[in-house]
C-alpha cells in the first residue's frame, strides 16, 4: 500500500490518477471519429461540458460560471477573432447578443449555440474581406493626404456600417502599403549610386509596394481558410473560457500539444524560438535558453517576424504565412545564417543575423563569470530557468549546478556573488527551495494555500543548517522574472539574506498548474492524451512574510528601468489575473549582517545614486514617451509618417546606447572554465562562450550588482576592523 501512495505522487501516478477521475470523458470521446458533424458537435459538447466542470469543481480559485462570467466570455471571444474590429458589423454583435447570457448555460449542458453562431457570421465576413482586400488594392493610394489609422482595436467601435468597414479596411491596407513604400523609397536612396541599379519611379515604388501587401493579404487569407476552421475556432472558444479563470489555465488542443512535444525535443538545427501566430504575422511566443536567438539578445518574446533570408539571399516576407511554414524557412542546415527581419513592440523593425545550431541543453544552464575591479573580484552567476530533469535522477538540477558554480566562484575568492535571474520564468519549486538552502540556514521558503485554504507552510522549507556561501550577495530581476524566480528572490529577501535590483516589480505569477488531459492516452510517460489537456490552476504561493508574490510580484531593494518598464506584460495588466492577498507569516530566524552599515541604508544609498543619474533619467523619459507614443494612431501622410519613424527610430536608438556601459567591465570565465570557454572541442560552443562574456561587458544592471556587492564588503570589511 506504501508503494502504491509513492507511486501516485510521481509523475506517472498523477497520470493515471487524472485517467480515472476522467476515465467516462475517456471512453466517450473513443469512438469519435470526427468524420460527421452532429458527432463532431457531440464531442465539443462534451469537451465543454467536461472543461466546465473541471474549472468549477478543481480550480484554485473559480469564478461563478453564471450570465456575468457568460457576458465576459462574450466579448474576449468576439475580440479573439476580431481584435482591430475590421471583420464584424455592429448589426453582427447585435444580433449575437441573444447569446449574451447563455453561453453559461452551455458549459452547463446546454446545446452548442453561440460559438457556432459566431462561427458562421465570422466565415461569411472572412469571405467577404478576402474580396474586399483585393478590390481596395487594386487601386494606388495618395499619400500626400492628410488622414490617419488607429491600429489599436481596443480603441475602436464595431463598424456601424458597410461603408464604415470598407474604410477601415482601406485606411489599414494604406498603411501597409506605407510601411513597404518608405522601405522601398529607403532602398532607392541608399543603393542610387550602385552600378546595376535601377532606379524606379514613385508610382513604381507604390505599385511594388500595393504587389507586396497583395502577397501578404493572399497569405494572410489562405492560411485563415486553411488553419483556422472550425474546430480550431472552437478550440479558441475553449481557451477563452479557461483564460477568464485565470491567465495561465489554458487549454491546448492536441496538435498544439504535439508541436510543443517537437519543440521541446530539439533535434532540429535553428535559432531556437516558438513562433506563434496572431492576426499580425507570426510573433516568437519564447526563446530557448542557449539559442541563438536567446543568445543574440536582440530578439525577444512578442517581437513578430516580418521577413527570413537564407544567407545573402533576397528575405522571404512571412506575413500571413502558416506557423509551419515559417518554421521551415527558419531552419535549416546546421551553421548556415538565416536573417530574420523583426518588428519589436514598440514598433521598430530590426535585421538580425543568426547562425543555426542544434539547441544544446547543456548551454542553457547555470554559468559563471568574473568580474575584476581593480583588485577586487565578483561573482557573477546566470540561471535561466529554474531546471530539473524528472526522468532521470541523475540529470541536470539547477540548485545543483548553481552549488558548483558558487564553489568555483569561492576558489576564486570573490568579494560577493551577483545572481541574475532575469527573464527566468521560473520552473522547479523544488530547486528554487533547494537553491535558497545554499544562502541561509534554515527555514521556511514559501507558503504554499490550497483550494480549500488550508496553508502548508512546512513542507517547502530549507532543513539544512549548513551555508554554502555566506558572502554578499544580489539578485538581478526584471519584468520576466517569474513564479520559482520571484520565490527565490522574495526569500533573499525575506531573510535578508542579499539585496535585490530589478525593475519596478517582477511578473507577479504567485500560481501553480498541472496538467490534466483529456482523451485517451498516446503516450503514457510523457501525459499526451488525444484531446489535448487543460492545465489547472490549483494552488497559489505566499512569501514568509504572508504576502503573496501573485499580481504584484517582488519588488525590488534597488529599483532602476529597463526596456520593458512600460510594456503592458505583467500579470498585473491582465484583467482575468488572480488577485493578490496575504495569509499570516510564518516564523523565521532573519540573516544577522554582519556590517557597519545595516542593508536597507545601503539599498536608500544605492537608490538615491541611481535616481541622481541624468542619463536614467533620460532612459525613463524615453520610455515613457515610446509607451505614450504607441497608443497615438499613425498618420497615413508620407513626410509625417516618415517623421514619425525617424523620431520613433532615434528614441530607440537611444535607449540602447543609455542601456550600455560607456567604458566596459573586466569580465572573465573563471579558471576553472578556460577549457571550457578557450579550448572547447567543439569551437563554435567556445566561441558563444567567449560572446556570452562579452555581451556581460556593458550590461548597466551587471554594473549595478557590482557597486552594491562592493558596498556591502566595505561595511562588512570596516566592521571585522573595527573588531
Amino acid at each position: 500500500m506504501q508503494n502504491f501512495k509513492q507511486f501516485m505522487k510521481s509523475r506517472k501516478g498523477l497520470v493515471l490518477t487524472v485517467i480515472v477521475l476522467f476515465g467516462a470523458l475517456f471512453f466517450a470521446f473513443r469512438n469519435i471519429g470526427g468524420s460527421n458533424t452532429n458527432e463532431m458537435v457531440s464531442l465539443q459538447q462534451r469537451l465543454l461540458n467536461a472543461v466546465g466542470a473541471l474549472l468549477e469543481q478543481e480550480h484554485f480559485s473559480p469564478k461563478a460560471i453564471n450570465d456575468d462570467f457568460s457576458r465576459k466570455i462574450f466579448k474576449e471571444y468576439l475580440d479573439q477573432l476580431d481584435g482591430d474590429k475590421s471583420l464584424f458589423l455592429k448589426s453582427d454583435i447585435d444580433a449575437l447578443k441573444r447569446y449574451e447570457t447563455s453561453i453559461d448555460d452551455e458549459i452547463h449542458g446546454s446545446p452548442l449555440a453561440f460559438q457556432p453562431a459566431v462561427s458562421a457570421i465570422y466565415a461569411k465576413r472572412v469571405a467577404e474581406a478576402s474580396q474586399l482586400y483585393k478590390d481596395i488594392l487594386a487601386k494606388p493610394f495618395n499619400f500626400s493626404e492628410e488622414e490617419s489609422v488607429q491600429l489599436d482595436g481596443k480603441k475602436l467601435a464595431f463598424a456601424g456600417t458597410e461603408a464604415e468597414r470598407v474604410d477601415r479596411w482601406r485606411k489599414k491596407l494604406k498603411y501597409y502599403t506605407l510601411e513597404r513604400y518608405t522601405d522601398l523609397l529607403d532602398q532607392r536612396e541608399k543603393n542610387k549610386d550602385q552600378k546595376g541599379f535601377i532606379s524606379k519611379p514613385d508610382d513604381s515604388l507604390e505599385l511594388e509596394a500595393r504587389s507586396k501587401v497583395i502577397k501578404f493579404m493572399d497569405r494572410t487569407f489562405n492560411r485563415i481558410k486553411t488553419n483556422f476552421n472550425e474546430e480550431q475556432r472552437f478550440n479558441s472558444f475553449v481557451n477563452v473560457v479557461t483564460n477568464l479563470m485565470d491567465p495561465h489555465t489554458d487549454y491546448y488542443p492536441p496538435i498544439e500539444k504535439r508541436g510543443f512535444d517537437e519543440r521541446m525535443s530539439n533535434q532540429f538545427y535553428g535559432i531556437g524560438a516558438q513562433l506563434q501566430q496572431n492576426d499580425n504575422g507570426i510573433k516568437i511566443a519564447s526563446l530557448v535558453t542557449g539559442g541563438p536567438a536567446w543568445k543574440s539578445g536582440q530578439i525577444a518574446t512578442g517581437d513578430m517576424i516580418v521577413k527570413v533570408g537564407q544567407g545573402k539571399d533576397e528575405p522571404v516576407d512571412v506575413s500571413g504565412y502558416e506557423t509551419e511554414d515559417a518554421v521551415k524557412l527558419i531552419r535549416g542546415n546546421k551553421g548556415t545564417e538565416v536573417t530574420l527581419t523583426i518588428k519589436k513592440q514598440d514598433g521598430t523593425t530590426k535585421v538580425v543575423h543568426l547562425i543555426r545550431e542544434k539547441i544544446e541543453q547543456d548551454e542553457g544552464l547555470a554559468r559563471s563569470a568574473v568580474i575584476k575591479d581593480g583588485n577586487d573580484k565578483i561573482g557573477y552567476i546566470s540561471l535561466p530557468d529554474f531546471y530539473a530533469n524528472f526522468e532521470d535522477q541523475n540529470g541536470f538540477r539547477c540548485a545543483d549546478d548553481v552549488a558548483k558554480e558558487v564553489a568555483k566562484l569561492k576558489a576564486e575568492k570573490v568579494k560577493g556573488i551577483i545572481i541574475d535571474l532575469r527573464f527566468n520564468g521560473g520552473g522547479s519549486l523544488v530547486e528554487a527551495v533547494k537553491m535558497v538552502g545554499l544562502f541561509i540556514k534554515n527555514g521556511t521558503v514559501v507558503q504554499v494555500k490550497e483550494r480549500g485554504g488550508k496553508v502548508d507552510s512546512r513542507t517547502w522549507r530549507d532543513n539544512d543548517e549548513s551555508v554554502l556561501y555566506d558572502g554578499p550577495l544580489t539578485v538581478l530581476v526584471n519584468e520576466l522574472s517569474a513564479s520559482a524566480s520571484e520565490i527565490f528572490a522574495a526569500a533573499i529577501q525575506d531573510y535578508k539574506r542579499g539585496l535585490v535590483i530589478g525593475s519596478t516589480s517582477t511578473y507577479g505569477k504567485g500560481t501553480v498548474q498541472r496538467p490534466i488531459p483529456f482523451g485517451k492516452p498516446i503516450d503514457f510517460y510523457s501525459g499526451r492524451t488525444e484531446y489535448g489537456a487543460v492545465t489547472l490552476t490549483f494552488q497559489k504561493f505566499y512569501r514568509v512574510n504572508g504576502g503573496s508574490t501573485q499580481l504584484n510580484g517582488v519588488v525590488p531593494d534597488i529599483i532602476m528601468p529597463d526596456s520593458y518598464e512600460y510594456m503592458k506584460i505583467r500579470e498585473k495588466d491582465n484583467p482575468n489575473s488572480l488577485p493578490w492577498d496575504a495569509i499570516a507569516k510564518t516564523d523565521i530566524q532573519p540573516w544577522q549582517f554582519t556590517g557597519t552599515t545595516d542593508l536597507s541604508v545601503i539599498s536608500m544609498q544605492e537608490q538615491a545614486k541611481l535616481n541622481a543619474d541624468a542619463n536614467l533619467n533620460l532612459l525613463q523619459n524615453n520610455l515613457r514617451w515610446l509607451a505614450k507614443n504607441s497608443e497615438h494612431p499613425v498618420d497615413l501622410k508620407l513626410d509625417k509618417y516618415r517623421a514619425q519613424q525617424k523620431q520613433l527610430m532615434n528614441t530607440v536608438n537611444q535607449n540602447n546606447q543609455l542601456l550600455k556601459l560607456k567604458q566596459e567591465m573586466d569580465v572573465a570565465a573563471l579558471e576553472a572554465d578556460k577549457d571550457k570557454f578557450y579550448n572547447n572541442p567543439d569551437k563554435n560552443k567556445g566561441t558563444r562562450y567567449q560572446e556570452w562574456l562579452k555581451f556581460l561587458k556593458t550590461d548597466l544592471h551587471i554594473d549595478a550588482g557590482v557597486k552594491v556587492i562592493k558596498e556591502i564588503a566595505r561595511s562588512e570589511m570596516t566592521a571585522t576592523v573595527q573588531k
